[in-house]
């Protein structure tokens, strides 16, 4: 493909304007040549900085989908609207990149996989801790068998105190939830991948609200006003598989806990195990001898980009876009965000009935 990748981006907020602009920006193969938000001086300023010469602007994304000469849509807005406007793209013969969480629900969720199917056009969930250097690296470990079988495994997201208070982060109704479906959402991903398991049984989910209600809150973005704080500020889940493995998750924006790890997780296999607590750690048993070592990056010339060390967020877009050009299948498949948003939801879902929720039963 000797014509440029002609790109549009839906949501021109914090998320677009930190990682996917400035990522999708440095590609030679792409043109950003649309941007869309329902306050259009950001969708202006987005484009003035990004826009390719006679790049468009709108505050509506179906009038921006209406262009058949875009290739590709990043839909970079609130939660709840990710289903909507991702199938609506597709459908417009778009290929899509989404944002984390796929979805709010399960039901958006494979909605969204059935539309890419249908469409022929590829889809993917901005996960983009799975392009970090450790990841990858253990990834690749996993994938060797070094681990053996991987029956249990930890995904942390932990945060002392930092609440994000700005943008709709604390609205349950757009967001779906609070730091399980917006952080811990990294985690779990990252676990399943490295365990290649996707076939979940049954999960246990307790949700917390306790430190939201607090008044001139010590905070890394600042105090959040309690009335407007509608999602929890802590959520932990039990989750069995159906091959019998374990995972436990634990995620929090505000918890007092010193224990603090985000996108993060700890694997035990029938060979070894492994851990990203303090830097990658391997651990195992040679020649009637524990081994632990540590996986050092420093010196990690590998995964260079245009003469310096890629970010996680420049490869991510980097593979994205060449899997376009190459017609191979994205990194992120939606088959697998899509049982991230079915664990996710039976968690909140156990959360609220005190029961366990199981998915045969769904």
């Amino acid at each position: 493909m000797t014509e440029k990748i002609r790109v549009a981006v839906i949501g021109c907020g914090g998320i677009a304007n930190t990682k996917h602009l400035p990522s999708l920006s440095k590609l030679e193969q792409v043109e950003l040549v649309a941007f869309c938000d329902i306050e259009k001086d950001r969708a202006e300023k987005a484009a003035a900085q990004y826009g390719a010469e006679g790049s468009q602007v709108y505050e509506n994304y179906q009038e921006l989908l209406a262009d058949e000469t875009i290739n590709v849509v990043h839909v970079c807005t609130p939660n709840s609207s990710h289903a909507e406007i991702s199938i609506a793209a597709l459908e417009a013969d778009k290929h899509v990149m989404c944002e984390k969480p796929m979805a709010k629900t399960s039901e958006e969720a494979k909605a969204m996989v059935e539309a890419a199917k249908r469409s022929g056009k590829k889809l993917t969930i901005g996960y983009n801790n799975r392009y970090r250097e450790d990841s990858r690296y253990l990834k690749s470990v996993c994938e060797q068998g070094d681990l053996g079988e991987i029956y249990f495994a930890k995904a942390h997201a932990i945060r002392r105190r930092a609440v994000p208070t700005w943008g709709v982060f604390l609205d349950e109704e757009k967001q779906g939830g609070g730091p399980l479906i917006d952080i811990g959402t990294h985690a779990l991903d990252l676990t399943l991948w490295m365990m290649n398991n996707y076939k979940p049984k049954a999960v246990l989910g307790t949700t917390y609200h306790k430190l939201g209600q607090k008044k001139n809150a010590a905070n890394l973005f600042g105090s959040w006003d309690p009335e407007k704080f509608t999602v929890e500020d802590s959520a932990f889940g039990f989750i069995t598989m159906e091959n019998g493995a374990t995972i436990t998750l634990e995620s929090s924006w505000a918890l007092n806990s010193l224990e603090v790890d985000e996108a993060k997780c700890s694997l035990s296999g029938t060979e070894g195990g492994a851990d990203m607590k303090d830097g990658l750690r391997i651990n195992g048993e040679n020649h009637g001898k524990l081994y632990t070592t540590k996986v050092d990056f420093a010196n990690d010339d590998i995964a260079f980009f245009d003469g310096e060390l890629v970010s996680e967020a420049d490869l991510e877009a980097r593979l994205w876009i060449e899997s376009i050009i190459n017609d191979t299948p994205p990194l992120v498949k939606p088959e697998e965000a899509f049982v991230v948003t079915q664990i996710l939801e039976a968690l909140y879902e156990s959360a609220k009935t005190g029961k366990a929720i199981y998915f045969d039963e769904q």
